[in-house]
């Protein structure tokens, strides 16, 4: 993989005695191109040489060999600013990408190790609203990011299909609903008797009792219980895979929390072999204070487990079972506590591997401010959401295109990727205020208008008559609208891989943004199917590179890239 920067770094290092990467990770890019491509700031070098950085500056100029990287190098106020060779830059960018295509940016440092990936993981029998969209897509995500770097994932939906929300439902379902209406209703009508039972129970207490009960049948292997539990899981099921196929989203393993219940015994005995586990009014926990943490709950005080039980085995299951180098948990910033705690059980235990459990939090969704709440009803669903995301584009494709073919799948495509854009170009860690407007705005930085500057490039290649470019005059592509647009496709290797290693799929989607934005500034500045056939060739070349690169970051955070719309 070209990468400028570290060919730099190698020039460098030979001047001031550093390593490479010490060098590379001080080169920055200016904020203005008029100082130059790169930067080195001497002000870190001075307490090392023992010098000014003004004078380091200098020094490095004078001794700094030529090469056929840069044209240049300037020193000011203590930075020394190189300007790149660019021809030699543009030819070795725009030659990577077009042998490459959809591949550039990919990498293979993940060969031969596997990554699992917990995410979405709904509980069964409520509604999927859009509090989940998030662990859903950046898991998603991430998912495609890793396998994208040489990674063999598994993607495991941590199916909420155990507890005593079950129990709560049925006593629901035989008080106030009936077989029917289940069927015809299905999601809707369990979270109505759900929300049902909280009201109820906020008059008449001893309903909380006889949910108990029936969750204690439950796992005590009850007939009765288990098949409507079973009745719930398969109708939720199949309402889940709806909105999963929207979202072209799909998962290796559905081995939810009720997959564990026969496999926690042997974690509780191995916690109580290792003098882990201590008795705490009635309920067993392992002590944690001198980890500054509250005590993680094994068991509650009438013998039954808890999620943490529950996650603690799992792990265990998946290192046997797949032996990964990282398991990723994607979910609320909430449960951080939750994960600090039983993965310092889970290391507790003598599992060196406990190291290698990653929680990646991101910020909760509200709706307008006001937080969601299942039990109330406060949800916006998120089947309602992509539909009308995809009917509201429908409408602007009708208004603007209405002779375009296949419209009602390319409004998917771009409907859907607006919700999934508007939530991967925030910081996973942001809080996030729900609205209708912003969710289904398509102007400005959004997912449609990516989508769309895709689309232009195909427009421009189809006109041409030119799929696949040949050689072309690197020497043409000379102005500075050809410049930075060849700077920003330089940059996507190293966004993909950072916004792997910082677990986050926004740096893909402002990335993308960018390139947008540089692209269509250059398609409204320079003509590009001129007469001359060497000038048109190169450019040729630097849509299709953009048209190739703008393709591979889509699909790297779950959106399609559609040729027309």
């Amino acid at each position: 993989m070209f990468d400028i920067r570290r060919k730099i770094a190698g020039i460098l290092c030979d001047v001031v005695d550093l390593s490479v990467d010490d060098i590379y990770s001080m080169l920055e890019v200016p904020p203005d191109p008029k100082m130059g491509d790169l930067a080195l700031p001497c002000f870190k070098l001075s307490k090392i040489l023992k010098k000014s950085p003004v004078i380091i500056a200098s020094e490095l100029v004078e001794k700094t060999p030529k090469s056929e990287y840069f044209e240049k190098m300037q020193a000011v106020s203590g930075y020394l600013n190189i300007f790149l060779n660019r021809k030699f830059f543009i030819r070795e960018v725009l030659n990577e990408v077009l042998d490459r295509k959809e591949l550039y940016g990919s990498s293979d440092i993940g060969k031969g190790k596997n990554i699992v990936i917990d995410y979405s993981a709904p509980n069964i029998a409520k509604p999927f609203h859009i509090g989940h969209l998030r662990s859903t897509v950046i898991g998603n995500s991430l998912y495609k990011i890793f396998e994208f770097m040489g990674y063999n994932c598994i993607g495991v939906n941590h199916l909420g299909d155990w507890g005593t929300q079950f129990g709560k439902l049925i006593v629901a379902y035989k008080k106030w609903g009936d077989r029917e209406t289940v069927e015809k209703e299905k999601i809707s009508e369990l979270m109505r008797l759900y929300v049902k039972f909280h009201e109820e129970a906020e008059k008449d207490p001893s309903l909380e009792d006889e949910a108990r009960a029936w969750f204690t049948k439950m796992e005590k292997g009850d007939n009765e219980a288990l098949e409507l539990w079973r009745w719930f899981r398969e109708l939720s099921l199949a309402e889940f895979s709806k909105v999963y196929d929207m979202l072209g989203v799909t998962f290796d393993s559905f081995a939810g929390e009720s997959f564990y219940e026969d496999k926690m015994q042997a974690v509780i005995k191995d916690l109580e072999s290792k003098g882990l586990l201590e008795e705490s009014q009635g309920a067993m926990i392992v002590n944690l204070e001198k980890y500054d943490m509250p005590p993680c709950l094994i068991l509650k005080k009438d013998g039954s487990t808890l999620y943490a039980t529950r996650d603690i085995t799992a792990a265990i299951y998946r290192k046997n079972t797949y032996n990964f180098d990282k398991c990723i948990y994607v979910t609320a910033s909430a449960q951080c506590l939750h994960f600090k705690q039983w993965f310092k059980v889970t290391g507790l235990m003598g599992y060196e591997w406990a190291k290698d459990l990653v929680h990646v939090p991101f910020g909760l969704v509200s709706i307008e401010g006001e937080k969601l709440a299942t039990r109330k009803g406060n949800v916006v669903l998120l089947e309602d959401l992509l539909n009308k995301a995809v009917s509201k584009t429908l409408e602007i494709m009708e208004e603007k295109n209405p002779d375009l073919p296949d419209k009602e799948r390319i409004a998917k495509e771009v409907g859907i990727g607006a919700v999934v854009f508007n939530d991967l170009s925030n910081n996973r860690i942001k809080d996030i205020s729900f609205s209708w407007s912003e969710a289904l705005n398509f102007d400005g930085e959004t997912g449609p208008y990516v989508q769309y500057t895709h689309a232009r490039t195909c427009s421009v290649l189809h006109k041409a008559c030119c799929e696949i470019i040949g050689s072309f005059d690197e020497s043409l592509i000379s102005n500075d609208d050809e410049y930075q647009l060849v700077k920003t496709l330089s940059l996507f290797p190293e966004k993909v891989k950072l916004a792997m290693e910082e677990y986050e799929p926004s740096i893909i989607s402002r990335y993308l943004i960018d390139l947008a934005q540089d692209f269509n500034r250059f398609y409204h500045n320079q003509s590009i199917l001129v007469d001359d056939k060497s000038l048109r060739n190169a450019r040729l070349a630097l849509v299709q590179a953009v048209k190739y690169t703008l393709s591979a970051g889509l699909k790297l955070i779950g959106l399609s890239a559609p040729e027309r719309v």
